[in-house]
C-alpha cells in the first residue's frame, strides 16, 4: 500500500492536525490517517466511501 498515490482529502485541514489521505484502488478507496501511516488504513468499496463522506458531511460521526 505505500506505492499508492495517497493524496490529502479535499476536506482535510490545512492546519496539519487533521489530514486525511485517499488513494484510489480502482472499484475501491483507501483510507489513512497521514499522521500515522504505519497505523495501517481502511479499504471501502464505492458505496461504503460515499456513505462514510455522506456522514461525515451531515455531522453523523463528530465526537
Amino acid at each position: 500500500m505505500s506505492k499508492l498515490a495517497w493524496r490529502n482529502a479535499s476536506r482535510s485541514n490545512t492546519q496539519g492536525n487533521a489530514c486525511v489521505e485517499v488513494a484510489d484502488l480502482g472499484a475501491c478507496v483507501g483510507v489513512r490517517d497521514s499522521k500515522d501511516v504505519e497505523a495501517g488504513h481502511l479499504i471501502l468499496d464505492a458505496d461504503a466511501f460515499a456513505a462514510l463522506v455522506g456522514q461525515i458531511k451531515d455531522g453523523g460521526l463528530d465526537l
